[in-house]
């Protein structure tokens, strides 16, 4: 059996170094302020990189096909997951109630939610692939299931983890053969969702999230203030940067720049050619992703490959939107590259599963 795609291991382990690289420059003061030492986001995050390096190996020796039998009952799980959230084993931080708490143990369950999601609509449509071309039998019960996670996550609030997870389904439903006028019909009905919300809800938490980022400097200390800091470090990088290590915004000013908006240290430390070479390093992994599913032995593999690739692709597309106030500001972090446990454990992982699709891939393919 093949090794798997040397290539797409060369970039994901790019892309984790260069992710604690930015950590710990991201993270310095902060960490200092908090824990009075430079160091201790570095050291978590080498952690975790330790324990993602070895999910990336397990999911690169376990072979994918076997996945086919737990795709209901992961499913299941990711429900029971999500609502269990909002029972006392749900953690609050940030205004936020996105974890959850069992012992020592804290997680997010929105985290596990794309890779169930993931892994059940690559075996609904492959099972029974003439499924897409039927609203019933096909698109209604993937539509519902989204529907579903959707609500259980922005319900915590999350929209940006919920707009991953639906996004994954839908574009997952495109590579298996959907028409498009079923995309705009959804799209219709989300759109008519939003500008409810502008006409209807102006006193609540969605309305503030959706039009805080058309102006943050309006309220640069209150709801904009995060994406006016943001906004101030990009500025402020130029084409080059200021130097690794020599950002001012992560001095306290950008609340927790390791996470979500590490980005925006990105291009303040190495300016706009820096972020331009890490978007080609992420082309590089999607191009290899893409490679992988289009030389997959059969349909599953191939949709769990697809699935893996739009969720990385999803999520880099809304971080970079959320870091240049395109969007409303919420949880999203920079796949592989922003301190967070358990989202590098997943996404080291599914690029494990990637590999293994690769070393089924049949002879003369590229994929070696």
């Amino acid at each position: 059996m093949r090794s798997g795609d040397f290539l797409l291991m060369i970039f994901t382990a790019a892309l984790v170094i260069f992710g604690i690289i930015m950590v710990f420059s991201a993270s310095y003061y902060y960490s200092i302020s908090q824990d009075g030492t430079a160091y201790s986001y570095l050291r978590r995050q080498i952690m975790w990189v330790i324990a993602g390096f070895c999910a990336m190996v397990f999911g690169a020796a376990f072979d994918y096909r076997r996945y086919r039998k737990f795709a209901i009952p992961l499913l299941i799980l990711g429900v029971i997951l999500l609502a269990l959230i909002f029972t006392p084993l749900g953690h609050t931080a940030n205004n936020a109630t996105r974890w959850l708490k069992i012992g020592p143990i804290t997680f997010m369950p929105g985290e596990f939610a794309k890779l169930f999601v993931i892994i059940f609509t690559a075996w609904f449509l492959s099972e029974k692939p003439d499924r897409i071309k039927s609203v019933t039998r096909g698109i209604l019960p993937l539509v519902g299931i989204a529907a579903v996670y959707g609500l259980l996550i922005v319900k915590q609030p999350n929209l940006s983890t919920a707009i991953t997870v639906c996004g994954i389904i839908v574009s997952m439903m495109l590579v298996a053969g959907m028409k498009w006028r079923y995309v705009f019909g959804t799209a219709a009905l989300g759109g008519a969702g939003i500008l409810s919300i502008l006409l209807f809800m102006k006193d609540t938490y969605w309305y503030q999230r959706m039009t805080s980022f058309v102006d943050p400097f309006q309220d640069p200390l209150g709801e904009g203030y995060q994406a006016v800091q943001s906004l101030l470090a990009l500025g402020s990088g130029g084409l080059f940067g200021v130097g690794l290590g020599k950002s001012v915004q992560k001095n306290l000013y950008l609340p927790e720049p390791q996470n979500d908006f590490i980005l925006a240290i990105i291009g303040e430390e190495l300016g706009f050619i820096g972020i331009v070479l890490v978007l080609a390093l992420y082309c590089c992994f999607l191009w290899r992703g893409v490679h992988v599913a289009i030389n997959a032995p059969d349909q599953f593999g191939m949709l769990l490959a697809s699935g893996i690739v739009l969720m990385v692709g999803i999520q880099v597309i809304l971080n970079i939107a959320v870091v240049t106030s395109s969007m409303p500001p919420t949880g999203i972090n920079l796949p592989f590259i922003s301190y967070g446990g358990n989202a590098l454990l997943m996404f080291m992982f599914s690029a494990g599963v990637l590999l293994n699709i690769s070393r089924h891939a049949p002879k003369n393919t590229g994929v070696e």
